[in-house]
């Protein structure tokens, strides 16, 4: 029997929760309503806990309350997409909870995993049942109740977490995307296995990861586009991407790491994106060779782009030198094309992420450090990406305004609309009426069997998607991307823009193009390269 669990302990269970939840990454993807190559909730959880997991091994001790602030605060800036945030709250809402105890009874347990509930309840705007809030919150309760008479934390856990399945499995019932698409909430699932993982840990056999080299832990750094460089104690901002199956991305970061500062690294099946700011670009390079071969390298001398800035101001004053603007524009894109589009729009720093790759919250904290405007907008271009943005405006003391943009063609709509001449206030309410003036839709590959809204897709269908429903299903992208516009044009439509992805050539794309405008003579249609990838084309229709 175990009564009481001490700071050695939690530590220990919340590492096996993350690394179970990380062995089963893809499993959670894979649950994803729509059948889209994209499904990521189970990367962002594991992304976001990882995080989290990285921040504890910081800490030296074994006092609960520095263990609970250091899985708070890990989680809340390496947040990514709605579940990720949502988990950030809930690892909140449990490290406050335990704060200032010195071991953990059922009944404390009970408290952390009510307030866990709580406070990401707190933290949603619209809370919708059927998804991990529900899991959270009927486990929650439950183990208030059952805690008052269960003292043994192996048996508490064990009903915890039997209740926390039971919740899962009732997601379908609340929600019907997942009864149509068959599957129980991903988040929700995601949820239970680091409960699953936590009570292994107090059983004695706590998870470890399958594969420790592919572990998020300590390579969750921010995405290339969000380091700043505005140290230039070491003068040449340097960028490459190794191909190897000679080494992994946490030993080149171990060698990287006395070539200079801002390191980033992140690797992915043999492929490792490496960022560092080094006075010696070319033996960082050489190093690099060593074990493969480089994709792409970018060699930027810092000290020439910020000529102005003198070396013995201190880092972080660095940003003050530049005049400070009136508004700066940040936004999320995904694909080379989109993001020269919204540097032609006057964006100032582009964060690289989107279906694929939900950026974190801290991600958005480093590219508003880098901004020095008064007021600073935010485009986030994909609905799981909107509530980061949000958790960055409300750790930021600088002015910031997040536009709810759900993808990339109600982006592009917010800039057009914006007007230098008006207040922020002005900007922000005409920014957001434009949203409404544009539908948008996605043309992609299915990556499973599943019915939805009456409509049969078979893995590998090429399937179209728009304002949250799937729409057409078949074999040919030009026949699928055209009946999707199809259900989108209405008497009033004026305009078709197409952003075609990197698996489109130019040649198919004008081809397209051609059959549009035939087809829909009375409306322009416009064609720009997007560079996206997994969506063949993207689709704006206003």
């Amino acid at each position: 029997m175990i009564q009481y669990i001490d700071g050695k302990k939690l530590r220990e269970m919340f590492v096996s929760g993350a690394n179970n939840l990380q062995n089963h990454q893809d499993l959670v993807d894979k649950l994803n309503v729509f059948p889209v190559p994209d499904g990521d909730t189970g990367t962002n959880m594991s992304l976001t806990i990882s995080y989290a997991i990285k921040e504890l091994l910081k800490v030296n001790d074994d006092n609960i309350t520095d263990i609970g602030k250091a899985l708070s605060k890990g989680s809340l800036m390496g947040a990514r997409g709605n579940s990720g945030v949502i988990l950030s709250q809930i690892i909140r809402g449990i490290a406050k909870s335990v704060e200032g105890k010195d071991k953990l009874s059922s009944e404390d347990l009970a408290e952390a995993f009510k307030n866990g509930a709580d406070t990401a309840y707190k933290a949603v705007i619209k809370p919708i049942e059927g998804t991990i809030l529900t899991v959270v919150r009927e486990s929650g309760d439950y183990a208030i109740k059952i805690s008052k008479k269960e003292k043994d934390l192996l048996k508490f856990l064990e009903l915890f977490i039997k209740e926390a399945n039971e919740s899962l499995e009732r997601t379908p019932d609340l929600l019907k995307n997942l009864k149509d698409a068959g599957v129980v909430d991903s988040g929700g699932k995601g949820l239970v296995l680091i409960y699953e993982g936590m009570h292994k840990a107090l059983q004695g056999s706590p998870v470890v990861l399958r594969d420790s080299s592919s572990s998020n832990v300590g390579n969750i750094e921010i995405s290339k586009n969000s380091v700043s460089s505005e140290d230039i104690k070491y003068g040449y901002c340097t960028e490459f991407i190794l191909e190897s199956d000679k080494i992994d991305d946490s030993a080149i970061r171990d060698i990287m790491m006395p070539y200079g500062d801002s390191l980033a690294v992140v690797g992915d099946e043999g492929v490792i994106k490496v960022h560092v700011h080094t006075n010696d670009p070319g033996n960082a390079i050489q190093e690099a060779l060593k074990y493969g071969q480089l994709l792409t390298i970018k060699i930027e001398n810092m000290r020439v782009q910020h000529e102005n800035t003198l070396l013995e101001v201190p880092d972080d004053s660095a940003i003050s030198q530049e005049e400070e603007k009136e508004y700066g524009f940040i936004a999320t894109s995904m694909g080379e094309g989109l993001a020269k589009i919204f540097k032609d729009f006057g964006v100032d720093h582009i964060i690289e992420g989107g279906q694929t790759m939900n950026p974190s919250t801290e991600d958005f904290m480093r590219a508003i450090e880098n901004i020095n405007a008064k007021n600073i907008f935010i485009f986030p271009n994909n609905s799981n990406i909107i509530m980061a943005a949000n958790q960055a405006k409300e750790l930021s003391d600088k002015n910031i305004i997040v536009i709810p943009t759900k993808n990339t063609p109600q982006g592009f709509t917010a800039l057009v609309n914006f007007d230098s001449s008006l207040s922020e206030e002005e900007n922000e309410e005409a920014m957001i009426d434009s949203l409404g003036l544009v539908k948008s839709g996605q043309v992609t590959f299915a990556v499973r069997d599943t019915v939805m809204n009456d409509i049969e897709v078979k893995e590998g269908n090429i399937i179209g998607i728009a304002e949250g429903k799937l729409l057409a299903s078949g074999e040919n992208v030009d026949k699928i991307t055209t009946d999707l516009i199809d259900k989108l044009v209405d008497e009033d439509t004026a305009i078709i823009t197409l952003f075609y992805g990197e698996d489109v050539t130019e040649d198919q794309a004008n081809t397209l193009r051609d059959k549009l405008e035939e087809k829909f003579e009375d409306i322009d249609v416009e064609l720009y390269y997007g560079g996206q990838p997994l969506y063949y084309y993207l689709i704006s229709v206003e």
